[in-house]
């Protein structure tokens, strides 16, 4: 068995600095905006190269909470992407905004910052890019067209603890950068957990009175709030693997790179991030013609394989009153349709990662003019991500 990932033998790594940790934290009484969760907060941001981070119950909450800093609210639109976790859109849904989609770039499948000006409407209040996959979205255009309409700009970067674009870490360029530490995150709670971090501090104010009921002190609501808060005891297991999230990333990014040797002779496109970009391989994903005959495979031998996302959020059932069709957005559909997520975490053993490669190798076997025909056909399936593409 190759599990999809295995938190197992990520705690058996980190045992006694764990239980140490919990430990203390019921020996002290203290469950609530603590000095755990203090201590997260300043060394979070710290990671994240900014000047403030405010600990939340959930990515969903880190999501809703920047956007209401931000001061999103009924009749707004937010412009984002459908290929994400419906998180993203649930709390543009939660704010009273409206939730506008632009398609993904066929390469890098994030945002495309070329089809968001047209989506840009008098309403328009925030833009809000997903990092997919442990890949930042292309920052710098996005950021320019926010400046040049006055816009909003709010990360999600869930998947990209520590992703970096020209040096700057995820959640440092926008406005507000969103955070979820889920258990299978990079950085992963051991229940849920989120955060919000910012360079102002008039939002981190916000976040902070909004998490809590609005409270300025015990008792003094000075707005209508929220119970968002982040107990002591997840804060202290993120405290210690926080200790340990860089070593995990270069795993991450050695298997990348195994897989990336591994794939290079088999029809498929896999991951080649820009010279410019530090991917961190929340998921590792790959684009495959015949994509659940291979799935069936890899299920078949042992392999966990998954999907990051079969059904795009603007054709899910829960949203169609934004009266989204299919063909609407083409890129992204035809990922949902391609996509495949690979075996990837930092206690993966390499070897392993080439059973799973003979795998795939054999569901391509199946089809032998796949290689060929796609090449011709659909030069889409078969892409890498080019080194050159808006390099710089």
């Amino acid at each position: 068995m190759i599990p999809f990932l295995d938190l197992k033998a990520q705690y058996s790594q980190i045992k006694p600095e764990i239980d140490a940790a919990v430990a203390r934290v019921v020996s002290s009484g203290h469950f609530v905006l603590g000095p755990e969760g203090t201590a997260f907060e300043e060394r979070f941001a710290d990671y994240c190269r900014t000047a403030h981070c405010r600990a939340l119950n959930s990515g969903t909450s880190a999501l809703h909470l920047a956007l209401l800093a931000a001061g999103v609210g009924p009749g707004d639109e937010v412009i984002t992407v459908s290929m994400t976790f419906v998180a993203t859109t649930a709390a543009i849904f939660y704010s009273g905004a409206k939730p506008v989609f632009v398609d993904v770039d066929p390469v890098t499948w994030t945002m495309d910052p070329g089809l968001i000006e047209a989506a840009i409407t008098p309403r328009t209040k925030a833009i809000l890019p997903v990092h997919l996959h442990g890949l930042m979205a292309d920052m710098d255009p996005i950021m320019a067209i926010a400046r040049r309409h006055g816009l909003v700009v709010i990360e999600d970067a869930a998947q990209a603890h520590g992703a970096e674009y020209h040096g700057r870490r995820a959640g440092s360029i926008g406005d507000l950068g969103c955070f979820s530490f889920y258990p299978g995150k990079n950085l992963g709670a051991f229940g849920e957990g989120g955060a919000v971090v910012t360079d102002r501090t008039d939002f981190a104010r916000r976040v902070s009175l909004l998490r809590d009921w609005g409270q300025e002190a015990k008792y003094d609501h000075a707005i209508p709030g929220y119970n968002y808060r982040m107990d002591e005891i997840q804060s202290a297991v993120l405290n210690v693997k926080l200790d340990y999230i860089e070593r995990w990333t270069e795993a991450r990014r050695s298997l990348a790179e195994q897989y990336n040797a591994l794939l290079s002779d088999v029809s498929c496109a896999r991951p080649q991030p820009p010279r410019y970009a530090r991917h961190v391989y929340h998921v590792y994903a790959v684009r495959l013609e015949r994509r659940d005959d291979a799935l069936t495979l890899l299920r078949d031998a042992g392999i966990g394989a998954g999907i990051h996302y079969p059904v795009p959020v603007h054709l899910q059932r829960a949203y169609a009153e934004l009266g989204y069709r299919a063909g609407d957005l083409p890129v992204t559909e035809a990922l949902a349709k391609d996509f495949l997520s690979l075996p990837i975490y930092p206690e993966l053993p390499p070897e392993k990662v080439a059973e799973v490669v003979a795998t795939l190798r054999s569901a391509a076997a199946l089809h032998p003019s796949v290689a060929a025909s796609d090449r011709a056909e659909h030069p889409q399936n078969v892409m890498t991500w080019s080194h050159n593409r808006r390099a710089s």
